[in-house]
């Protein structure tokens, strides 16, 4: 394949830095990825300069607010996914050379350097650099955390909550990045999986940033929507890795080791963000019903990648109550 040199333009996917591709296939309800080393970009352009931005008519800046919204969420869970996944040096089976290792090997020390640092930047930026769309700083950040992915916690509201707001942009931006090369290596795993169906099967809602000529669910809300019920049932995985991406958040966890304790600190923090967006609470929203779940539940086993790097045994009844208490994911205050 002939070189590639990727520019992002949205604070989301960390595609600048990884090897995966989404395929869309409407007519068959079916969406997935496509994960090959390579299909890895040679370069990546993250912060450029403004006369470059002008000329190729791509800005992080003018993203509309959902938008920066959804792409931070997808961030969010990059982060989140790669650093609570199945270890590499646990996963079964084990390839009798390390160059044989899939895309997604698991977490692993690198890739936790990357999804803990972007974590940060997302809690520290997040809600800022959708607050004001001129906020450099919070949209630059956050799209490096969705290469970086620790950064969120510090800049996701931040990003969020003035689109002017320089800093919190520019470090979404830097999260989006960093998320990038951790899930790139690690690989992601419930949320993701679960997701796919979720978009490819959603057929009643309409955002009012995205065009409206067909419904679509946007990826990063499709991913999040399944995301506190996730990391309940998770937690008692690896109670120590979810405790410190709860911290990176924001959470004090400091009162107890209990896994259950630790899962609630950190679904109150994916909780936080949900409603501070104002985001569809959960599928009954997105046009979803009970009814929906065992066609739901069916297409997300299929998600055979994504379950393999699943820190927890999971089968389809299992994915069926997540979905279910996906059906709403908070209570309206």
């Amino acid at each position: 394949m002939l070189p590639l040199i990727a520019v992002p333009t949205t604070a989301g996917t960390g595609s600048e830095t990884t090897g995966a591709a989404i395929m869309d296939l409407p007519k068959h309800e079916c969406k997935s990825g496509i994960r090959q080393r390579c299909i890895k970009p040679l370069l990546a352009i993250v912060q450029v300069v403004e006369e470059f931005l002008l000329a190729i008519k791509m800005d992080n800046y003018s993203m509309p607010r959902n938008v920066a919204i959804y792409s931070g969420f997808d961030v969010l869970c990059h982060a989140l996914e790669s650093y609570t996944a199945l270890p590499y040096n646990v996963r079964t089976p084990r390839p009798s050379r390390p160059d044989l290792r899939p895309l997604y090997q698991g977490s692993n020390p690198i890739s936790d350097v990357w999804s803990l640092e972007a974590l940060r930047i997302i809690g520290k930026y997040f809600r800022r650099s959708v607050a004001d769309n001129s906020d450099e700083e919070a949209r630059q950040n956050m799209l490096l955390a969705s290469t970086f992915a620790g950064i969120i916690g510090k800049y996701f509201r931040r990003s969020v909550a003035d689109s002017s707001d320089e800093e919190a942009r520019q470090n979404m931006l830097l999260a989006s990045t960093f998320a990038g090369v951790g899930f790139g290596n690690a690989g992601v795993h419930l949320c993701h999986g679960l997701s796919y169906p979720i978009s490819s099967q959603g057929k009643l809602y309409y955002d009012k940033d995205y065009p409206d000529t067909k419904p679509l669910i946007p990826h990063g809300l499709s991913v999040v929507t399944t995301a506190v019920a996730d990391f309940e049932f998770l937690a008692s995985s690896c109670p120590e890795r979810h405790a410190q991406v709860a911290m990176q958040l924001g959470a004090d966890v400091s009162e107890s080791s209990n896994s259950s304790y630790i899962a609630s600190k950190l679904c109150d923090e994916i909780r936080s963000f949900m409603q501070d967006f104002k985001v569809p609470n959960g599928l009954e929203a997105m046009g979803f019903q009970f009814s929906d779940i065992d066609k739901l539940s069916t297409a997300a086993v299929n998600s055979v990648v994504n379950i393999a790097i699943t820190p927890k045994s999971t089968d389809r009844e299992i994915i069926s109550k997540i979905y279910e208490k996906s059906l709403k994911d908070f209570v309206i205050k």
